[in-house]
């Protein structure tokens, strides 16, 4: 009966698990292990619930006359977008929901959708992307690589009440345990009156108690660590601590590539990378009057592409989430015991003060007006809209 339920889905996918080796070898997908022997029709469902964003054309002019579509120049921005709506989908609907054909979605489902579309009042759309990256140094246009994205996501979502992230992008391959938890523990700014309140009583009764359900004490983390793994090609050595990540419950999997041309690594089989590649350009979808969202072209159901690890260019970003502060705890864990402890030369640190030689940690808050030209619905340029629209009005 599970099968028949899922009949479209693996008849799409059916023709590719013969590409996949005879191996009793599991297959890991964001934290997830499977094994081709028993469950191929859960992996490649497993596969097809991600979120899966690509090239679009005829979306509104980014700036008003810039581009209308983003081939070409914005695979590494969707690649971050993937990453990003991963993290939110783990936020809201957990881990283990899937995504099914034709079936009715929860409100959130299509939420989370709508902060992804190609429009400038999208939170997260590649709009705002494009435009935050002119802060970044990147014109709209082009390419960006796995940092100049997160440091983008880490400023757009400043502006992303409803999700409420922490976003800590780790410097010099190092994670900073102080940091992150003086950040993620930081009330966010609000206008909100019950935030303030929700904060000042957690500050009295202790900031784990979550008080009359208004305001959580920990913001959830994503954290993303871009890495150099060698020069010009990626280093052997690096190889078993990198797979390592996708195992891990937190895994948001990994944004890299070649030269130019990125991917979202989502898992492996040996020392193959599994990965959704963006480079399908597909027209643009607008929300629905009711709010959901025509989403089957948001869900790849073709095969899953795969790549030998060694043909990965060095220049990756790695992604975890932890919904609450044990997750980091126990992310923190499996780093000391299955990364650090097991290699000569790390792929990154973690170290649990703030080194004393560098600058004082300061927990972004969202700033009064944004300096990148990014055009986010709070931005001045909306209120001085609305002052004329009033001006007119009043004459």
């Amino acid at each position: 009966s599970v099968l028949s339920r899922y009949e479209n889905q693996i008849t799409i996918l059916s023709d590719y698990l013969e590409e996949f080796p005879e191996t009793d070898e599991p297959v890991w997908i964001l934290g997830r292990q499977h094994h081709l022997n028993t469950d191929k029709s859960k992996l490649l469902l497993d596969v097809s619930a991600r979120l899966w964003f690509t090239y679009r054309r005829k979306f509104s002019p980014i700036g008003g006359t810039g581009p209308s579509s983003d081939t070409g120049w914005g695979c590494m921005l969707r690649c971050g977008q993937m990453m990003l709506a991963q993290a939110l989908i783990c936020r809201h609907l957990g881990r283990d929901w899937q995504w099914e054909k034709h079936k009715k979605q929860p409100e959130e489902y299509h939420r989370i959708l709508r902060c992804f579309l190609d429009r400038k009042d999208c939170c997260y759309s590649i709009h705002q992307m494009a435009q935050m990256g002119v802060g970044e140094g990147k014109s709209i246009g082009e390419w960006f690589g796995p940092n100049t994205v997160a440091q983008v996501l880490k400023k757009l979502a400043l502006f992303d009440e409803w999700n409420s992230l922490a976003v800590y992008v780790s410097m010099d391959n190092t994670v900073v345990i102080e940091d992150i938890k003086k950040m993620c523990w930081c009330p966010a700014q609000s206008s909100s009156v019950a935030h303030s309140s929700a904060h000042l009583q957690r500050s009295a009764l202790g900031q784990n108690k979550n008080t009359a359900g208004l305001c959580p004490g920990w913001k959830p983390l994503l954290l993303i660590i871009p890495l150099r793994l060698g020069i010009n090609h990626i280093n052997p050595v690096y190889i078993d601590a990198f797979k390592e990540c996708f195992k891990m419950p937190q895994s948001l999997g990994a944004l890299g590539g070649k030269p130019n041309n990125a991917y979202y690594f989502i898992g492996f089989l040996g020392n193959e990378l599994i990965y959704l590649d963006p480079h399908t350009t597909q027209s643009f979808v607008d929300s629905e009057e009711n709010g959901t969202v025509d989403d089957e072209s948001f869900h790849c159901q073709q095969a899953p592409h795969r790549m030998k690890i060694m043909n990965l260019d060095p220049s990756v970003a790695l992604g975890f989430f932890c919904k609450e502060e044990c997750d980091f705890d126990n992310w923190c864990s499996l780093v000391q015991k299955e990364i650090l402890k097991q290699q000569s030369l790390r792929m990154f640190e973690l170290v649990q003060k703030h080194p004393p030689h560098w600058p004082p940690f300061i927990p972004p808050t969202k700033p009064e007006v944004s300096t990148t030209g990014a055009e986010l619905i709070e931005s001045t340029d909306k209120l001085f809209e609305l002052e004329e629209e009033f001006e007119i009005l009043s004459v």
